[in-house]
């Protein structure tokens, strides 16, 4: 692995990726000229980090990045096209470019293909993310070479920070829900009134009331969670809001 590649361009590479149900060749040029790119790169799809906390956060964040100009996510692993697109399907990754860099020249070029037999893996990506402008690296973040796989610089928190130290996070919105509620209902466009992109969890008949008991010590639904903290049924969700104005 060769250190830093700030100030320098990206290498120039075909992606070979796949594009309803097609080959469809991606240049460095397509993803990088004129553009700015935040990019991260992992040693594999599937793989627990990367699918747990890496992908997902970048996804997360991503319009804090766009609002702060940056035009793409890319996600580059050293990973053949099949095994990317099959990854993708079943991940949070709506706003994050996947590209496949299945022969590693892309890789190799940025000084960051390594061994990992010792699982199995042949050579793949180290862990490490960068800001591009115009095919230029501008900034790299890259972890530190130590045993197992670090994940400690390159995560989308940190790169938010460097281009945006004030950028505003989207809020976690998280509301509990059942079929056929009527403020469950209410309590959701409300949401969507107030600008929130929330995810739901919609619970059966059979074990509502306990999840719902355990989780927030109510039996109703709704319930709303934000950032970490219970705001409650509709009433409450509304009472917050006007608190919050």
């Amino acid at each position: 692995m060769n250190g830093n590649h700030e100030g320098k361009q990206v290498p120039q590479v075909i992606f070979r990726t796949r594009a309803n149900n097609d080959w469809k060749n991606v240049t460095s040029d397509e993803i990088f000229k004129g553009r700015t790119v935040a990019v991260f790169s992992l040693p594999g799809a599937f793989t627990p980090t990367c699918s747990s906390t890496h992908l997902p956060r970048y996804n997360e964040l991503a319009p804090a990045f766009f609002a702060n100009g940056v035009d793409a996510i890319v996600c580059i692993s050293v990973n053949d096209a099949f095994v990317m697109h099959e990854w993708a399907a079943g991940q949070e990754c709506a706003n994050v470019t996947m590209l496949p860099d299945g022969n590693g020249e892309f890789t190799a070029g940025m000084g960051m293909l390594v061994d990992k037999f010792d699982l199995g893996f042949g050579k793949r990506s180290w862990r490490y993310s960068m800001l591009v402008k115009d095919g230029v690296v501008q900034k790299m973040f890259v972890e530190p070479r130590k045993p197992g796989d670090s994940f400690e610089v390159s995560d989308a928190d940190s790169m938010l920070t460097y281009i945006a130290p004030k950028a505003k996070k989207p809020d976690q919105v998280v509301i509990l829900t059942r079929e056929g509620c009527g403020f469950c209902t209410r309590a959701k466009k409300f949401l969507k009134d107030l600008g929130y992109d929330y995810a739901e969890v919609s619970l059966d008949n059979a074990n509502r009331s306990c999840v719902v008991g355990a989780i927030t010590g109510k039996g109703a639904v709704p319930q709303v969670f934000v950032n970490g903290s219970r705001i409650g049924g509709l009433e409450e969700l509304e009472n917050w809001a006007r608190k919050a104005a």
